[in-house]
């Protein structure tokens, strides 16, 4: 069994689409670790704030069986794949890991290269897989989380039961 983690956000009715996420991934998958949801600002556009959060669970699906999952619970939950890069969702599902796996595919990347560049992906991650080690660096996500520009991506810790 392989150890996936997926990031999950929305800026559109983003507490019934981060639930309707969380529970289409139950499901599917079973038992979740989640991490607490956080509140950002839009990123790379002017928009509502989003709210984000990574969970983790055990699976024996490869990995683009997994991305074709997540875009199906997407759709079902509203999500529009002809708009900008940046734009709002009603939700993303992406991917981040599975186990210590590189893969660089068209339309599939893993680990993905953003999950550092955004404090909204690195602190969930780091949150539940702190010990973890990425699988490219070879630093664990507490260190990478430790050493990240924290004033550039400001998020805060919002109350979602999930």
């Amino acid at each position: 069994m392989a150890r996936a983690y997926i990031s999950i956000g929305s800026n559109i009715n983003r507490e019934n689409n981060i639930r309707a996420g969380v529970n289409a991934l139950r499901c599917s998958y079973g038992p979740l670790i989640i991490s607490r949801v956080f509140e950002s600002e839009a990123v790379g556009f002017q928009g509502d704030n989003f709210y984000n959060l990574v969970v983790g669970f055990d699976t024996d699906e490869a990995p683009r069986i997994i991305t074709r999952a997540l875009h199906e619970i997407e759709q079902a939950c509203g999500r529009k794949r002809d708009g900008p890069r940046f734009g709002p969702r009603a939700l993303d599902l992406d991917l981040l890991l599975y186990d210590n796996l590189v893969i660089d595919e068209p339309g599939l990347q893993v680990p993905r290269d953003d999950t550092l560049d955004y404090a909204f992906v690195l602190q969930p991650l780091a949150e539940i897989a702190p010990h973890l080690p990425h699988p490219v660096l070879s630093k664990r996500y507490a260190d990478l989380w430790a050493a990240f520009d924290k004033p550039s991506n400001r998020l805060w810790p919002v109350k979602l039961e999930l």
